[in-house]
């Protein structure tokens, strides 16, 4: 089977990769190339990263292979002479040259976009082909903080031989409140005695509970915050209690507490979860104006809200009250309103020629029509059967004096004769 039909083969089996793990080693060492046989694999997975395509399951796959390559994980750094013949070593290393290229294309070095599982199989093959002189010191140290969350990192670190420097890293890492981190990488390079595994939990654990509580408290104790908070405390709890069993220290260091608040935390996230959808949206009303129960249309969609009052009840009485209207609009007399006969002489006193816009000269006022002209008695005499004078003038008249109402005649106010 070439690499691509390898790496097909183990991405279908992805379901099955606790066995898979056991059996890719052994199937590796019996193969007529080993060395070969991965760096295809990886040579192709470097061309999809750089096409981006399919790179997920091929970066999956190709990690299974380079670990069942060397399955220790840190090879004996005493042994004399390569392992490997050189003209795999030096394709190994154009390899990672190229690889190491593609990192500093995405982000400039240090790693940058490089994913911890990806990070742990770049340093494993360097490791393994000897080619760690390849890269500084400084490049490996930023690489290994970066991920240090990553099991398999603690391991390599030790095998990139820091040396006194080892000691700087877990001091580096306790700053950063890594104290979980620098728990493995203390019992993996046996620096136990100076950083005490249990004092490193017990600090971590003080720190988690505080984060937690200003998380909530940031969050001024509301449902995502308290979310939020919740997570943060349980993830912590689990993985102080997988550090706790990874490196045998029950006796030291008691989990019964940390169990049964894991399990309140849990449940209380549970519940959460089950609360109804309809709690979350109290306003599940199509109405939202001042409570009404009265079903009428005009309502808000549901949440809405709005700044107008609440609707008044409904009365038998249809009309407007009348303190709506503070002031009211002004009435005139009848002797204004009427001051003349209803009845015209006949219709078609609207009905008469165009009246001209200008007079005969600019020393005339302008012709005006009846609607612009203030309220004031038209006799009869002045409106022939055909309405208005051909003139355009009313009549000639060029001004109109005040009208003296007291002077007037009694209002003779004659209702139109409608057909009842």
């Amino acid at each position: 089977m070439d690499s691509q039909g390898l790496v097909k083969f183990i991405v279908s089996k992805r379901k099955e990769s606790i066995s898979l793990r056991a059996e890719i080693v052994q199937a590796i060492a019996e193969a007529v190339d080993p060395p070969r046989l991965v760096l295809d694999a990886l040579e192709d997975f470097l061309d999809s990263k750089a096409k981006k395509f399919g790179v997920t399951d091929k970066r999956w796959a190709c990690g299974l292979l380079v670990q069942a390559l060397f399955p220790e994980g840190k090879p004996n750094a005493a042994a004399k002479g390569p392992e490997f013949s050189r003209s795999m070593v030096e394709r190994a290393a154009g390899i990672a040259d190229t690889w190491k290229a593609q990192m500093d294309g995405d982000s400039n070095g240090g790693g940058g976009t490089l994913g911890a599982a990806e990070a742990v199989m770049f340093v494993q093959m360097l490791v393994g082909f000897r080619l760690k002189e390849k890269f500084g010191e400084e490049f490996f140290r930023k690489l290994v903080m970066e991920h240090a969350a990553r099991r398999d990192m603690a391991k390599l670190a030790r095998a990139l031989e820091f040396g006194e420097k080892m000691g700087d890293v877990i001091d580096e890492l306790v700053k950063n409140g890594k104290e979980i981190e620098a728990v493995y990488f203390a019992s993996e390079s046996d620096l136990t005695e100076r950083f005490p595994p249990v004092s490193l939990l017990k600090s971590y654990l003080k720190n988690s509970r505080k984060n937690a509580a200003t998380i909530l408290k940031n969050g001024n104790n509301c449902v995502s915050a308290a979310e939020e908070s919740s997570t943060f405390e349980l993830n912590s709890i689990k993985a102080i209690i997988k550090c706790v069993e990874d490196h045998k220290l029950e006796s030291e260091f008691s989990l019964e507490n940390l169990r049964k608040r894991a399990t309140h935390l849990e449940k209380a996230r549970t519940e959460r979860k089950k609360r109804p959808a309809s709690s979350s949206r109290p306003h599940n009303n199509k109405r939202a104006y001042g409570g009404s129960v009265s079903g009428g249309g005009g309502g808000r969609g549901v949440g809405q809200s709005s700044s107008r009052p609440a609707k008044a009840a409904k009365f038998s009485n249809a009309y407007p009250s009348t303190h709506r209207n503070s002031n009211p609009l002004p009435q005139h007399s009848p002797a204004t309103r009427y001051s003349g006969p209803y009845n015209y002489p006949s219709q078609s006193v609207y009905d008469g020629p165009t009246v001209a816009s200008y007079g005969s000269t600019y020393g005339a006022p302008p012709a005006q029509s009846p609607a612009a002209l203030p309220s004031q008695h038209y006799s009869g005499d002045s409106m022939g059967a055909a309405g208005f004078r051909s003139s355009g003038a009313y009549g000639g008249q060029t001004n109109y004096g005040p009208y003296d109402y007291a002077s007037a005649a009694p209002p003779a106010y004659q209702p139109p004769s409608y057909p009842q």
